[in-house]
């Protein structure tokens, strides 16, 4: 009897601590808590961290996640309002803002992904349709992310979700369609290479015809002022050499003799057939160069005694 006793009372109080410990769960800071009697939530999700009663065995908890969720969206193709075909990779960050609308309409973290994959897409064809290739790259990309956003929000709400943050991380044409445009990009690089190559020579040619005039202009004012001043010089010496003869006529005979005697007497290539008794060698045999022609000049003739 008093084995059965022990074992009756081992049982109850066995049973009592596991209802115990089944009575109490804890919320972490990271999650919403949602409590559920036989599928039907009996109270208002709980957001704030700390230990919390439930009924054991009747009640159970439903936990969802607080922090911020990653959505990788699938590549898409989308056509923009230039008739542009554009491959278009995206990502979303969402948070579960109303947990109890979030379980009841989509229960699980997957099947709201699903759900928002839809909103998204639906999103960017709607909006992408309305712009053109340039704005979705350059000129109005963030705007129309924004605009993007917005729409998905409106949507969102519905689950009870909030879309943080989405970016598109590519816009780009497909395989095709780029190398289209890289070879039309090549063919219009090289024709405006061709065109500033043809304006180059032209201006070149230009150049040069205007350098060539220049410097025929300025060799034909340096060789009339070369000549200008060669006939100066000329008027120079044949003055001196005038002045000079005037003032001894002796002296000029003897120099232009000389220098004649020099430039027609150059060894190696001097042939010469004339008198030794001509006028022109009168200063080899007298250096006054008479030869017997009479007194020189300035002196008196002999007598005849």
């Amino acid at each position: 009897m008093n084995s059965s006793f022990k074992l009756a009372l081992g049982i109850i109080v066995a049973a009592a601590l596991f209802a115990l410990a089944n009575s109490f769960f804890v919320v972490q800071i990271t999650q919403h808590a949602i409590v559920q009697r036989f599928g039907e939530v009996t109270r208002q999700p709980i957001s704030e961290p700390g230990l919390y009663f439930k009924v054991p065995f009747i009640e159970n908890v439903v936990v969802v996640d607080k922090r911020i969720l990653d959505l990788d969206l699938p590549v898409q193709t989308v056509l923009s309002t230039d008739r542009q075909n554009l491959d278009v990779d995206a990502f979303a960050r969402y948070r579960i803002t109303q947990p109890l609308r979030f379980f009841q309409t989509v229960r699980t973290v997957p099947n709201a992904n699903t759900r928002l994959v839809s909103f998204v897409n639906a999103s960017l064809r709607n909006v992408i349709a309305g712009a053109t290739l340039s704005q979705l790259i350059r000129t109005d990309r963030d705007r129309l992310m924004n605009r993007i956003q917005e729409e998905v929000n409106r949507e969102a709400t519905t689950l009870g979700v909030e879309i943080v943050d989405l970016r598109l991380t590519r816009v780009d044409l497909p395989q095709l369609n780029q190398e289209a445009v890289f070879n039309r990009m090549q063919t219009e690089r090289r024709q405006e290479a061709a065109d500033l190559r043809a304006t180059g020579n032209q201006q070149a040619v230009t150049i040069r015809a205007r350098a060539d005039r220049e410097v025929v202009g300025i060799l034909a004012e340096a060789n009339r002022r070369s000549e200008e001043l060669r006939g100066a010089g000329d008027a120079d010496r044949n003055r001196i050499f005038a002045e000079a003869f005037g003032k001894d006529p002796g002296f000029f005979s003897f120099y232009r003799s000389m220098q004649a005697y020099e430039q027609s007497m150059r060894q190696g290539d001097t042939r010469m057939v004339i008198s030794p008794t001509s006028d022109f060698f009168r200063f080899f045999g007298d250096p006054s160069g008479r030869r017997g022609a009479g007194p020189a000049p300035g002196q008196p003739a002999p007598s005849g005694n």
